[in-house]
């Protein structure tokens, strides 16, 4: 029986000896890696779980797969998953996923904004019954104002237009029971928005807040682009609102047209004033495009994400992995050959 079938009472005694999986995508991550592990270790001395620490190598341009080999040289914990290529964050958690053997799953970043620390909080949840953990910030340490307003933003609108709640300021750090892992594998899109997918599998769920420190060291990966197009993807993933509003906007423009058009008509049989000249009407009609273009654009944003949906390719390739060592986080091959054909398939 998995240890998350049981009723919560249950989960965790004393003569379990569970076993808990830490999950690192890392992409050009060298700098801080050394100090980030450094600290793990000495959250793991303190936890009376067996543990692999998984680190997932998404296509990094330094010397990161040579740091990770070096750390699984000297500790059995260590497991890495080298991706084919850069396949960005939310593929390399999936991956990770796939991979791990836990009872239970932590995802967290390598930067060190996550403090380790934190992790025997969400450990002891998980002991009370909750199958997904997750760490809310209460204050964004190393950040410009800016970049807090857009996401303080961000989250209140995904979450105004969306069906599913997803928690405010709420990152990827957090713990997955190895029910919840395993319902997260069995959605495969491509367009992944994780925070969007954790929150929609359901089951008992609780906030650990949390003060986000600033970046050890390494520069961030996320300009202003990129976290633009990451919110595009998680307002289109889990909310068909940008239609509806570009529905609306059309209905509104074609009444507004008609009600001017009659206007005009009225003002020209009683009154003789005639039609106004050039720049009216450039006003108009370039209004009226542009309203067209941005209705096009939306629908495009949704035909494009379907586009790709429908080549069911894998969601990533892996060039190899590495798993923990025996008896440091339960035997590799206790995994069954055709899950593991298929996990290095991403499919």
């Amino acid at each position: 029986m998995n240890s998350n079938d049981k009723p919560r009472s249950e989960r965790g005694g004393a003569g379990d000896r569970q076993t808990l999986s830490i999950l690192v995508p890392a992409y050009n991550e060298q700098e801080v890696l050394p100090a980030f592990h450094e600290r793990v270790s000495a959250m793991l001395a303190k936890v009376a779980m067996d543990a692999e620490i998984v680190y997932i190598n998404d296509g990094s341009r330094d010397g990161t797969l040579e740091v990770l080999q070096n750390l699984r040289a000297r500790d059995p914990r260590v497991a890495i998953v080298d991706l084919s290529r850069n396949y960005g964050k939310e593929i390399a958690m999936s991956a990770g996923l796939d991979l791990c053997r836990g009872d239970a799953v932590v995802v967290i970043d390598a930067d060190l904004q996550d403090p380790p620390e934190l992790i025997p909080d969400l450990i002891k949840e998980w002991h009370d019954g909750f199958d997904v953990v997750y760490a809310k910030r209460i204050v964004r340490e190393g950040e410009t104002r800016f970049k807090k307003l857009t996401a303080h933003l961000f989250y209140r609108l995904i979450q105004r237009v969306s069906r599913v709640r997803i928690p405010e300021d709420t990152g990827d750090f957090r713990l997955l029971s190895r029910r919840a892992v395993d319902s997260l594998k069995l959605l495969r899109e491509q367009h992944r928005f994780m925070k969007g997918l954790f929150a929609w599998i359901g089951y008992p769920q609780k906030a650990v807040l949390y003060r986000r420190d600033p970046r050890f060291a390494g520069e961030t990966k996320w300009n202003y682009w990129k976290l633009w197009n990451f919110a595009l993807e998680g307002i289109t993933s889990f909310t068909v609102a940008p239609l509806k509003i570009a529905t609306y906007a059309g209905l509104i423009v074609a009444a507004l047209a008609f009600l001017f058009g009659l206007l005009i008509i009225y003002r020209t049989l009683m009154y003789g004033d005639p039609v106004r000249g050039y720049p009216s009407l450039m006003v108009v009609v370039l209004f009226l495009s542009g309203v067209q273009l941005i209705a096009l654009g939306i629908m495009g944003e949704y035909l494009g994400r379907m586009f790709d949906e429908t080549k069911n390719r894998p969601l990533y390739l892996v060039t190899e992995y590495l798993p923990a060592a025996p008896g440091e986080g339960g035997s590799p091959s206790s995994m069954p050959l055709e899950r593991s054909e298929r996990s290095i398939a991403g499919s």
